[in-house]
């Protein structure tokens, strides 16, 4: 899934955009990449790093900068089968320089890192853009920079409705985190079921492997 909303006609020069990003380390479903590019000045009132807002504030947060006409929006999915194939970093540089050719080709703007070297990691998603656009990379900077907060503001949004659609079809699925005891309960149940993993699983990561590694152990000993 990708959203899209081109800048208005007669835009003045004094946007910037930030990206970030929500779902890099869940078992389940797929990573968003979201850049907002806008006048900080036109931002609403209330933005922050989005694990500081509750789930209500940060959907209507995110519904009012889907709404306002001088804020320019992008949202790009990875999905779990992509992350199984490919490189996580990687993934998310490609996603991130998407987002921005989108929506902020010609602007400046704060990435969120992912990345220890956050130099680096600018370089790169600079680097795969189609456009030359200035770009600082920054750890932590859904918390130091209202622009780069709208960003993951909007990307957190998005994966928690794509979190909600599985549960609206399968029961409750937790977050997605392999932290999180109800996600863990549902993989094993689901494997229990069907023998394998839901298809929106990652099955790269450590928490698929051990689940299925223990149904298989369970077989043997039944058998």
């Amino acid at each position: 899934m990708t959203e899209d909303r081109s800048t208005p006609d007669g835009e003045t020069a004094t946007k910037r955009f930030g990206v970030d990003e929500a779902g890099r380390g869940p078992v389940l479903g797929s990573l968003f990449v979201a850049c907002v590019s806008a006048d900080p000045t036109t931002l609403p009132a209330g933005i922050d790093d989005s694990k500081r807002l509750t789930s209500t504030r940060r959907e209507a947060l995110a519904a009012e900068l889907r709404a306002d006409e001088r804020v320019s929006v992008a949202i790009v999915e990875v999905t779990s089968e992509a992350i199984d194939d490919g490189s996580l970093n990687a993934l998310t540089v490609t996603a991130m320089a998407d987002a921005i050719d989108r929506v902020a080709p010609d602007c400046a703007g704060v990435v969120d890192a992912c990345d220890t070297d956050a130099g680096r990691f600018g370089r790169r998603v600079a680097s795969e853009t189609a456009s030359e656009v200035e770009i600082v990379a920054e750890h932590g900077a859904d918390e130091t920079h209202e622009i780069v907060g709208a960003a993951s503001i909007v990307a957190k949004v998005a994966r928690d409705e794509h979190v909600a659609g599985f549960a609206a079809e399968h029961g409750p699925v937790g977050s997605g985190y392999p932290s999180d005891g109800t996600t863990r309960a549902f993989l094993r149940e689901y494997v229990r079921e069907h023998g394998d993993l839901p298809p929106f699983a990652r099955v790269s990561w450590q928490t698929s492997r051990d689940i299925l590694e223990a149904a298989d152990q369970s077989a043997l000993a039944d058998f």
